[in-house]
């Protein structure tokens, strides 16, 4: 289906049109309406008629529905989120054919009856408005409703209403709000495939959930969880579990007959070691430890071949099992914040490893054997104790992102020439250092997008960094600049170029507190006044040698006259001489 948006028609809302139709714009700004014919390769159905069908009105600043997009009879999908819409309508209901309706991020309270009047709408969102509860009884009416979004709506009580009439739902949203608890009658959403109840206020996990055979994803998020039922293990279809940021100690065996379990995150818990029965999730691909107090690498971890991705950030460990390159399709493994002295060699044998974070933790060397990690793209290596910039790194030809910044470690002097063999390298962070210059060999770096050199000693750029086109953002706050190469602004794509905290004098700190679209001026301004005092003194030359007057000729000039002088006087003299005896006679 063809798109318009407001680059191709002015100040009309986005509208998706179907494919035999003339369709009717609203300019959500003029409150005027345009005929807009939409031509396919098969010639239109006469006579034509006038639907649409999409219609994305979000962020218009209406504190009500626009009249006449409730008149709209055909519309399946409408987005009206982030205004300022305060009440709905009764004349809503005159939107037979609505499928999905976006009413999130307004200021609704009060849901009208006639809600419960449209027969189609599948997918619903009040998310991040202040409804009473009394008014959330009118959903229980759309009865075909397949998706509910109830996301920070300060929800204390889960009205039992929509457990006893939403059959249907497959999606059911409640995360950031105040519930403690679920009513019992939630066993009715046999259907119910996703529930979402992020950072609510449970202390205990609801076991009326667990008869929900349908269910595939259940997210606990930040919660006050201290324990997991027994009875979880009864869903069969679970595909994803998040109970991440509770108050977890122990995980029971039992909970792991999930069979079909692709994602699990226990992170920021209380947990000291893992069950014996990890190792039968044989689909487990991610799995999230990160914050917890294990110590020691859990053996067991090492049975889950399906793992693609692993968390382990702040877990106290400091070693790694040589079983761990078991993991052979890990492409995401974090390990920052923990207590490695040294590159762990055994991560050199995960062939498809991607993503690798060891920031934050006691590394001094890095093992040559990295080279065999060809599809490393994303190295993190931060807040280490590097004495200099570890050239190992420079047998990572793959990488496109390196963060070496060190907030907190040793801190490198310099960067060296070799940081070129990194051609594809797109994003490079080496802030919280002591480096005072920079190598030439950055313009060979013609893939880098970011380089963040913030809290650093830099006195002066070299002017190949204005050779490096694709450059974006350009950190430089906090370093002892006092002037910018003269053909920065060359760097035609640049968006962000950041240089608070440095004693700048060439533009002046006033001038670059402006931005960088002053910065460019006034360097093309100082490059333009330079041009023309050049040409200037090139033509000032240029007529003085015409005239005879280059830089030596007053000397070449004194030089003649002294000299004529001298030999005049002695003819004037003899002259005189003689002339005065000739005309006495």
């Amino acid at each position: 289906m063809p798109e318009f948006s407001q680059d191709t028609l002015g100040n009309v809302a986005n509208v998706r049109f179907s494919k035999t139709v003339t369709s009717v714009l609203l300019d959500t700004k003029e409150q005027t309406w345009e005929m807009v014919q939409v031509k396919q390769e098969s010639e239109l159905p006469s006579p034509q008629k006038y639907r649409v069908l999409f219609m994305d009105s979000a962020e218009q600043k209406y504190t009500e529905i626009p009249p006449r997009v409730l008149h709209l009879e055909d519309l399946e999908e409408l987005h009206l989120e982030k205004n300022q819409i305060k009440t709905l309508p009764k004349e809503i209901c005159h939107l037979h054919n609505i499928k999905v309706l976006y009413l999130n991020d307004n200021n609704i309270t009060h849901i009208c009856d006639e809600l419960g009047e449209l027969k189609n709408l599948c997918s619903l969102d009040l998310s991040s408005n202040p409804l009473t509860c009394n008014s959330l009884d009118a959903i229980s009416k759309v009865h075909q409703l397949r998706k509910l979004r109830l996301y920070n709506v300060n929800m204390e009580v889960f009205p039992v209403q929509i457990c006893k009439t939403l059959h249907h739902l497959h999606l059911l949203g409640l995360s950031h709000n105040n519930l403690k608890s679920l009513p019992s009658e939630i066993v009715n959403l046999i259907h119910l495939k996703e529930i979402y109840l992020q950072d609510n206020k449970f202390e205990l996990f609801p076991t009326q959930i667990c008869a929900l055979q349908s269910l595939e994803v259940v997210d606990f998020e930040k919660n006050k969880l201290t324990s997991l039922p027994v009875e979880i293990g009864s869903l069969a279809s679970l595909v994803k579990l998040f109970v991440n940021y509770n108050k977890l100690s122990f995980i029971p065996n039992k909970n792991f007959q999930c069979t079909k379990l692709a994602v699990l995150d226990v992170s920021g818990n209380r947990l000291h070691k893992l069950p014996h029965a990890l190792n039968e999730l044989k689909e487990l691909s991610e799995l999230g430890l990160s914050n917890n107090e294990l110590r020691t690498f859990p053996s067991r971890v090492c049975a889950l071949q399906s793992l693609s991705v692993l968390y382990l950030k702040n877990t106290g460990l400091s070693i790694l099992p040589a079983a761990f390159a078991k993991l052979e399709l890990i492409k995401i493994l974090d390990l920052s914040q923990n207590y490695f002295t040294a590159f762990p060699d055994v991560i050199c044998e995960l062939k498809q490893l991607q993503v690798l974070s060891l920031d934050d933790n006691l590394i001094n060397t890095i093992t040559p054997e990295v080279k065999s990690l060809n599809k490393l793209t994303y190295l993190g290596i931060t807040g280490n104790r590097f004495a200099a910039f570890p050239k190992e790194v420079f047998l990572l030809e793959s990488l496109e992102k390196l963060y070496i910044g060190q907030d907190q470690g040793m801190r490198l002097a310099t960067l060296p020439d070799d940081i070129c063999i990194l051609k594809n390298l797109k994003e490079l962070y080496i802030e919280n250092n002591n480096l005072e210059c920079l190598p030439t060999t950055l313009s060979l770096m013609q893939n880098l997008v970011v380089l963040d050199l913030h809290n650093n000693l830099l006195k002066n750029l070299p002017d190949s960094i204005c050779q490096i086109q694709g450059l974006q953002q350009l950190l430089l706050q906090n370093n002892q600049l006092s002037n910018l190469p003269g053909n920065l602004d060359m760097l035609h794509k640049l968006d962000l170029l950041l240089l608070e905290g440095n004693p700048m004098q060439d533009p002046g700190s006033e001038v670059c507190s402006l931005g960088k679209s002053v910065v460019w001026e006034y360097l093309k301004e100082k490059r333009h006044r330079n041009l023309m005092a050049t040409k200037i003194q090139a033509l000032w030359r240029g007529l003085m040698v015409r005239k005879g007057l280059g830089p030596f000729a007053s000397l070449l000039q004194i030089g003649k006259k002294g000299s004529k002088t001298k030999k005049d006087k002695k003819a004037k003299n003899k002259g005189k001489k003689c002339g005065v005896k000739g005309k006495k006679k």
